[in-house]
C-alpha cells in the first residue's frame, strides 16, 4: 500500500506522469539502434560474415553427412588430430571415443561410420 502510494507520488511530481521524458528520450537520437547498428568487435565480424551467407564461427548447424566411405562426416580442426564423439544408434546412451587423424577417411571402431578430418582456419 505504501509503495504505491509512494508510486503516485511520484508520478504527479514529474512531468507527464514520467513516461514523456523517458519516450523523448530514447526516440531524441532517432530511436532505438538494431543489432547490426550496435554490434562491435567479433559479434560485427559475424553479424556482416553472416549477411554474406558464410559461418566464420561454425555457428549453424553442420551439413548432414551419409558417413560413408564416399561421404564421410567432415570435422574440422586446427590441428593434425582431433578427439572424435560418436553416439553409434539415435537412442544410445554411451558415446564411443576416438582420435580422428588428418589425411584418408576413418571408421567408428563400433559402427563403422566414416569421418574425415578438415583443417579450418580460425578467422580472426
Amino acid at each position: 500500500m505504501a509503495s504505491r502510494l509512494l508510486l503516485r507520488v511520484l508520478q504527479r511530481a514529474l512531468p507527464g506522469g514520467g513516461r514523456a521524458a523517458a519516450r523523448a528520450r530514447a526516440m531524441s537520437a532517432g530511436g532505438v539502434p538494431s543489432d547490426e547498428e550496435q554490434a562491435t568487435g567479433l559479434e560485427r565480424k559475424t553479424l556482416e560474415a553472416m549477411k554474406k551467407g558464410q559461418d566464420p564461427y561454425s555457428i549453424l548447424k553442420p551439413k548432414g553427412y551419409a558417413g560413408t566411405r564416399e561421404d564421410p562426416h567432415i570435422v574440422l580442426s586446427i590441428n593434425k588430430k582431433r578427439l572424435v564423439g560418436c553416439i553409434c544408434e539415435e537412442d544410445n546412451s554411451a558415446v564411443i571415443w576416438f582420435w580422428l587423424h588428418a589425411g584418408e577417411s576413418q571408421r567408428c571402431p563400433s559402427c563403422g561410420a566414416h569421418y574425415k578430418l578438415v583443417h579450418h582456419d580460425v578467422p580472426h
